[in-house]
């Protein structure tokens, strides 16, 4: 009978457990509603050698990790994981970043958003920061659900991922698509940022050139290149940020955040630069390193003196 019992328990724990788990993942649009997508027979790719890439994402989502209320700050973080804008490194610089962010008391939320296509999208440049936009409002508009601060809700992005955060951040109010319904009235302003080895520039001396290959195509127009760099495009309203990068990367070069360090001072915006001797590119958490991991507990120093 206790046998019984204690099967029947662990049987609804896990039962339970799976429930919780697949409700963590939530789509950003509602069905058939996803702006610039033409159906096609492009489908969803993911591979896992060592890290999980995805590919042809063709559904954007949000995985929500809550912290244990008692440990919560109110502090949420949206997570946008890098990979040239070809790829999602998906768990290296997402889901391991919002489980490590909950052991400080932070919501981790990674957005899994679409990338650049030229058959399963009209004007395929839009479309990730159109998912951005979505996803910083429709957590806004979840936030008592969540149990977080609707005005302590920041970004991350790391490498492309990067670049598409410091868009959000710059690009916030620009109208990419038309509104859907009601959290589409809601502000997609981050109010604060944090980049990693961010690609910044799209021009020609310091830019990764995969990047801006796979977002604005082969020979992209100037005015888009100048959209798109976003050094160009800070403002006095741009949010808080915190950049870390090493002088010896070689994927995308520290001079991108150097240039975007240099606009956010040059606007009289709060900006907070750590940059590392060596560490490479997409050294994520760099758990291996023991002077480079630093810069985790630099951002918590940082997130902490936020008003």
């Amino acid at each position: 009978m206790e046998k019984r019992f204690l099967i029947t328990m662990a049987f609804g724990l896990i039962m339970s457990l799976t429930c919780v788990s697949q409700d963590t993942i939530m789509p950003l649009w509602p069905k058939n509603k996803i702006p610039n997508h033409v159906l096609s027979d492009e489908k969803e790719i993911q591979i896992t050698e060592g890290i999980l890439r995805i590919s042809h994402v063709q559904e954007p989502t949000i995985e929500v990790y809550l912290p244990a209320k008692s440990n919560a700050t109110g502090q949420a973080m949206l997570i946008f994981p890098g990979g040239g804008y070809g790829i999602l490194a998906y768990d290296w610089e997402g889901t391991d970043i919002a489980k490590f962010l909950n052991g400080k008391g932070i919501a981790g939320i990674v957005v899994k958003y679409r990338l650049p296509s030229d058959i399963s999208q009209k004007i395929k440049y839009d479309v990730p920061l159109m998912d951005a936009q979505r996803a910083l409002r429709m957590v806004r508009s979840k936030s008592e659900d969540f149990h977080i601060d609707k005005n302590k809700i920041g970004i991350i992005g790391f490498s492309a991922g990067g670049h598409l955060a410091s868009t959000l951040g710059t690009h916030y109010e620009e109208k990419v698509y038309e509104p859907i319904d009601e959290i589409d009235k809601i502000s997609a302003r981050p109010d604060f940022m944090a980049l990693a080895y961010p690609v910044i520039t799209f021009g020609e001396v310091s830019t990764h050139s995969g990047s801006r290959k796979n977002l604005l195509g082969e020979n992209p127009d100037s005015n888009l290149i100048i959209r798109f760099s976003n050094e160009k495009q800070v403002t006095g309203d741009t949010p808080e940020t915190f950049l870390v990068h090493a002088s010896d990367d070689k994927g995308v070069p520290v001079e991108n955040s150097i240039l975007f360090y240099q606009a956010l001072k040059d606007k009289g915006v709060s900006a907070t630069m750590h940059i590392y001797p060596s560490g490479g590119h997409g050294f994520s958490l760099a758990r291996d390193n023991t002077h480079l991991r630093g810069w985790t507990e630099r951002m918590f120093e940082w997130m902490e003196s936020l008003d």
